[in-house]
């Protein structure tokens, strides 16, 4: 009887560590903020309080996987290369941290801002796509809104389609790739910003 119990304890303990040597450690991403130096604020008499948001995503990225498109209309979702927090939360905050370093003369907030006060605009965000086609491209479009929160009115819209090849196809150079498409999106918002 004892034989037989050290016997199933050695093969329960073998498997377990087995499966342990097997198994592949999960890799966790954040999107991180531009690098480059806040510009100079204008002149200005009063700054303007800009809020970002809401931000929405596709149901298809609200997971912590990674998510990939492959040629035939399929996506590959990564259990081992995952984003290390909401994805949606992750983009609201790397484009408010890239809005307050671009629009230095304005106040930045994200959404929700009640803490904050009012806001003077608001930039509606609607991601369509932020993905990788396997071993192509990176793609992010979506539409947006600048909102002058005082009367309700439309004061600038757009859509955005930007695509640029993927030439590594590991997650970190997607991520890397997924980072920079973002921050030219950043840019194009704070042009917009700079008509109004």
């Amino acid at each position: 009887m004892i034989y037989r119990l050290s016997k199933w304890f050695i093969i329960c303990t073998t498997g377990v560590l087995l499966s342990a040597c097997l198994s592949t450690p999960t890799q966790f991403y954040v999107l991180e903020p531009l690098s480059e130096p806040p510009s100079s604020p204008t002149a200005t008499e009063k700054k303007r309080q800009i809020g970002i948001g809401p931000v929405s995503i596709p149901a298809l990225l609200e997971r912590k996987q990674i998510v990939t498109r492959l040629p035939d209309n399929s996506v590959k979702i990564a259990e081992f290369n995952q984003w290390a927090s909401p994805l949606k939360d992750n983009i609201t905050q790397v484009l408010t941290h890239n809005l307050t370093t671009l629009q230095a003369g304005d106040l930045i907030r994200a959404y929700p801002w009640s803490a904050y006060g009012a806001v003077d605009y608001r930039i509606i965000i609607d991601i369509i796509r932020f993905d990788t086609r396997q071993e192509q491209s990176v793609n992010l479009e979506a539409n947006w809104a600048i909102m002058n929160e005082k009367n309700h009115t439309l004061m600038s819209n757009g859509h955005t389609k930007i695509e640029r090849p993927l030439d590594d196809p590991s997650y970190p150079a997607a991520v890397k790739a997924l980072n920079k498409v973002l921050g030219e999106f950043s840019h194009e918002l704070s042009q917009a910003l700079g008509k109004i």
